[in-house]
């Protein structure tokens, strides 16, 4: 039996039964094992996502067992844990013959502009799986949030020393905020909800700053900085008021990465730029190297990534995973589906 989770409207579940994928040349069938609930899906089951249409099968941060393969160059056969780059591009636009795969024009994500991988069954092109060997399912699932946030910092060009703010202490933001301690910097998270501040501070953030008003936000900020502002600010939300603050938040001459997703539109100061000469920084999806980086620093023990999992649910109670993560948000980080 192959059943999958389908988003048919903003906030309704369903589960289905479907017929087992049959895969295409080159491609692998997956048996998935965890599943990680995004911010995307999250805001997908909100209607407030910016790309996704309905209806929707969510879902692309994953672990799964190969079934089924062919002979490839990767030395990927069956039986073998791997997870997957879920990001579909063209190979033809611009941005691809560049060597941008992570920022392709027509970029098409699972679960956002195609369909995800929750489900039982999957197929997925050889190309886009990384063995993931010496890892725990639950560990590998978390692979592709981490080089969401790990591609972000990369961006950012953060050097041992530098202070660096991170808004948003949600997976993303948790995952940034280690990608920057392991690039050396000393890491400030901010967030409005005080519960997932304490887990960044018990996850390794050097310090907290409760987002709970302009002014006293830039008296923390101060305070923190001796009045500098930060070298780094990581917007993770995907707010204007977020994005606002971390340019207020910036040093004069820092670097400002976006990677939070929103669709409201922000009316500001744009001199502000120009005033403080800040570089800004879109950062989406990630690439290779970021996720053979980051399954080395999963082995290698440099974060114990299963720390920011707060909710597990069997997959046949995904219905309820969704509602739950929706009503509690504000104390739920990562929640996965076991299959």
């Amino acid at each position: 039996m192959n059943q999958c989770v389908v988003l048919t409207e903003p906030g309704k579940v369903e589960m289905r039964e479907i017929a087992m994928p049959q895969p295409k040349e080159n491609e692998a069938v997956l048996k998935i094992l965890y599943g990680g609930i995004c911010g995307s899906d999250l805001n997908t089951y909100r209607g407030a996502s910016a790309y996704v249409s309905y209806p929707r099968v969510p879902g692309h941060e994953f672990s799964a067992e190969i079934v089924e393969i062919g002979e490839n160059d990767k030395g990927l056969k069956a039986g073998m844990l791997v997870t997957a780059n879920p990001y579909f591009n063209c190979g033809e636009c611009y941005s691809c013959k560049r060597g941008l795969v992570n920022c392709c024009t027509t970029n098409e994500t699972m679960g956002v502009q195609r369909e995800g991988g929750f489900a039982n069954y999957i197929t997925m092109p050889i190309e886009r799986l990384y063995c993931v060997e010496g890892l725990t399912a639950r560990q590998a699932t978390l692979v592709e949030p981490f080089c969401i946030s790990y591609h972000g910092v990369r961006h950012a060009n953060v050097q041992p020393g530098e202070k660096v703010l991170v808004i948003g202490a949600g997976t993303i933001g948790i995952l940034a905020m280690a990608s920057a301690k392991i690039a050396g910097a000393k890491v400030y998270v901010s967030d409005v909800a005080a519960d997932k501040l304490g887990i960044a501070k018990e996850l390794g953030a050097d310090g907290i700053i409760l987002n709970d008003g302009d002014e006293r936000f830039q008296k923390q900020v101060n305070e923190a900085t001796d009045g500098n502002g930060f070298d780094v600010t990581i917007e993770a939300v995907g707010l204007p008021s977020t994005f606002q603050n971390c340019v207020d938040a910036a040093a004069f001459g820092g670097r400002v990465i976006v990677i939070g997703v929103g669709k409201t539109n922000l009316d500001f100061n744009f001199t502000l730029i120009q005033k403080k000469e800040l570089f800004i920084h879109g950062s989406r999806n990630a690439v290779a190297k970021d996720f053979e980086d980051v399954i080395k620093i999963i082995l290698e023990k440099k974060f114990d990534v299963e720390k920011i999992v707060t909710n597990t649910y069997k997959f046949a109670n995904s219905p309820t995973a969704f509602a739950e993560f929706d009503k509690n948000a504000g104390s739920m980080l990562k929640v996965i589906l076991e299959f």
